[in-house]
């Protein structure tokens, strides 16, 4: 499965005008609205998910990115959505470093072996300097989306 398979255009967010009252839980916040409702759980419900998750320990990997992410019961498959800061907005991530580039997955309590693996994906996606540094300039949430895709097709050796 690729990740544009779980990410559609319609998720993939890009704020340009975050200021200093753009924080991490507001970032979770419009990150939950992009999920959108799914299998009856409404955004409200994601957000609550994603921001406990968060209490846990920062999903900031370090370089710019994290990757929120959680599990509910109600879900039936996977869903992805992208959210761009090119400012950056703090996260308290593992290198102290503003995240540009949230990714966040949602799914089934279930299926964590899925999830692990999806977690996995996204991490292998955005381990290239170059490569965040292109998503982070896209000049709109479509030309963000083409980037993934093309970068899984590169990595895959074809459609």
């Amino acid at each position: 499965m690729r990740l544009t398979d779980l990410l559609s255009p319609n998720r993939v967010g890009i704020e340009r005008d975050g200021g200093n009252e753009f924080d991490k839980e507001r970032a979770i916040g419009m990150l939950a609205r992009m999920f959108g409702e799914h299998d009856g759980v409404t955004t409200s419900e994601i957000e609550r998910v994603l921001l406990e998750r968060e209490a846990l320990q920062s999903t900031g990997i370090g370089e710019g990115v994290a990757i929120p992410h959680g599990a509910l019961p109600q879900l039936t498959e996977q869903v992805a959505a992208l959210l761009i800061v090119p400012n950056g907005v703090e996260f308290q991530a593992i290198d102290d470093a503003k995240v540009s580039i949230l990714f966040g997955v949602i799914g089934p309590k279930r299926a964590t072996g899925e999830h692990l693996k999806t977690l996995a994906r996204v991490s292998r996606l955005l381990r290239s300097k170059d490569f965040r540094t292109r998503l982070v300039g896209a000049r709109d949430p479509s030309s963000a989306f083409e980037l993934i895709s093309g970068e899984e097709t590169e990595k895959k050796g074809g459609p």
